[in-house]
């Protein structure tokens, strides 16, 4: 396994009432006493990195011995099937069309790296204390061929940029809402949803799937779900579920800051699928996007976007995986790991509206004089055309010759986004000007 470095790291298990407990590890050797159900929990200082394997001893009445333990960095991922999506599916999966992002379909075979180790949490199993520590293996062969794609993808990014070794934790479910996620009496924590009834099996899969992990220290979260409650035509309500996840799985490990870096859900025609709960259109995923990004108003947190990464709107699943993990890379290297590198394409902040043109400001804007697609604009009237981009002056200027007078501007304000707006060769995220959720949305 990879132990999470720099953090007092808690060891735990079971054992007889009263049982004397004595774990010896790099250089440590600590004891405790069992209570009087059996359980016993012991904390070591924090632990420095570590790529030399080292063994460590548990002692009671009988003695356990875990071998092959480095110390570096330790990533949670979680969510629903693109996140679990499987490393085996890239030998399968169809050449993708944007060549230049590259396509590592042999990536189990040629994986050899032994400073990355994963951890494929089993619902089925993970509840029982005695299989927990059989679950970790080195980053190869059919334990990769199983794991996230996603989080592999992270994680060889991160070992490779830091020179340490990662361990990666995925727990995820596919087809899953994030209500199963998140404890049940979480909820409660919540003004907004003190007067409303929380469906889709709240806290079903917490027990079993993220309680049991709260004890290993970690270095912080990935999550990409989303899917399911799009289809539910979810807004401002998926936005305070987040919240409300995020801030429960912190407290849940102790420590309110750990980073939250998440994905965008991938563009899908969600306009073209029935449902008989409810009317699903255009504006089903913009808005849901919109949603997602009111939670990077949280400390710590960071979105990626994949407004760019699915070759067939009919894919629920789009392809890929391998750069998605890479952009998360890039937020974690960054924002976690104070590398100096580009992180995030524009991200929009504020406009104002002078002379028949909207003039819009971002973070991260990258200076050039091509035209820009994807941007709309539009009056009084509501009626939203095709506008004309290009930055200037530091900043985007839209216009349109049918709008002498605009109010709003959106780009890539569709499920099928075509916009070419990048900066650091990464996506601006979707978004418009007349955002109603900055009010509504409130983080503390």
């Amino acid at each position: 396994m990879v132990l999470q470095r720099d953090k007092p790291i808690n060891i735990w298990g079971f054992a007889s009432p009263d049982e004397k407990v004595e774990v010896t590890f790099a250089g440590q050797k600590k004891q405790t006493i069992t209570d009087k159900n059996g359980k016993w929990l012991l904390v070591l200082a924090p632990l420095k990195t570590s790529a030399k394997p080292q063994t460590m001893s548990i002692i009671g009445s009988n003695e356990i011995i875990l071998t092959n333990i480095l110390v570096g960095e330790v990533w949670v991922c979680s969510g629903q099937s693109n996140m679990e999506y499987a490393m085996r599916k890239l030998a399968k999966i169809p050449k993708p069309k944007n060549e230049k992002l590259g396509f590592p379909s042999d990536e189990v075979a040629k994986a050899k790296n032994s400073q990355i180790r994963i951890f494929l949490v089993n619902r089925k199993t993970l509840n029982k204390p005695d299989s927990i520590h059989k679950s970790w293996s080195v980053a190869q062969d059919s334990a990769l061929r199983a794991f996230s794609a996603v989080g592999y993808f992270f994680a060889k990014e991160i070992q490779e940029k830091l020179g340490i070794p990662v361990g990666m934790i995925s727990s995820a479910i596919p087809g899953s809402a994030i209500e199963p996620w998140i404890a049940e009496n979480a909820f409660a924590q919540e003004d907004y949803f003190k007067n409303q009834k929380v469906n889709n099996d709240p806290g079903k899969f917490y027990p079993t799937m993220i309680e049991p992990l709260t004890q290993f220290k970690i270095r912080g979260f990935l999550w990409y779900q989303g899917e399911t409650n799009c289809f539910l035509n979810e807004k401002i309500s998926y936005a305070y579920k987040m919240k409300v996840l995020i801030n429960s799985w912190r407290k849940a490990w102790k420590e309110k800051d750990l980073p939250f870096y998440y994905v965008q859900i991938a563009p899908f025609d969600y306009s073209k699928q029935k449902s008989d709960k409810v009317v699903l259109t255009a504006e089903t995923e913009p808005t849901f996007w919109e949603a997602q990004q009111q939670l990077l108003r949280l400390p710590n947190t960071g979105m990626i976007s994949t407004s760019d990464l699915n070759d067939n709107g009919g894919d629920l699943h789009p392809t890929y995986k391998w750069e998605v993990g890479k952009r998360l890379s890039l937020l974690a290297l960054a924002k976690t790991y104070n590398k100096d590198i580009p992180f995030s394409g524009p991200i929009y902040q504020s406009a104002s509206f002078k002379n028949g043109k909207a003039l819009l400001h971002f973070t991260y804007l990258e200076l050039n004089n091509k035209p820009i697609l994807g941007f709309t604009i539009a009056g009084k009237d509501g009626k939203f055309v095709n506008a004309e981009a290009i930055v200037k002056d530091d900043k985007v200027v839209v216009s349109s010759k049918e709008i002498t007078e605009p109010v709003a501007v959106r780009y890539n304000w569709t499920e099928n986004p075509s916009g070419n707006f990048y900066s650091n060769a990464l996506p601006a995220l979707p978004f418009r000007t007349d955002n109603p959720l900055t009010k509504q949305f409130k983080t503390n």
